[in-house]
């Protein structure tokens, strides 16, 4: 009879570390979401005659929503 039981769960393994497809992914989703902001901003911006008001605020929501989504995938690899 082998060591391990049937009924004993398998040993954790560990899981992959990340490649290069998920550094140009996190990469990518951080640029858009920037990206994103500014462009959003500037286009508010644009519209009401408020510059830089929401070009900043556009920023620090874009940053910020970039962050969240580095974070989220980076933990799938935690």
């Amino acid at each position: 009879m082998s060591d391990q039981d049937e009924s004993s769960p398998p040993p954790d393994e560990p899981k992959p570390l990340p490649g290069a497809v998920a550094f140009l992914g996190m990469g990518l989703s951080a640029a858009v979401c920037v990206g994103a902001g500014l462009g959003l901003g500037l286009w508010v911006d644009s519209a009401l005659h408020t510059a830089p008001a929401f070009l900043l605020v556009g920023l620090a929501l874009g940053l910020a929503v970039a962050a969240f989504s580095v974070i989220k995938q980076i933990r799938t690899y935690l």
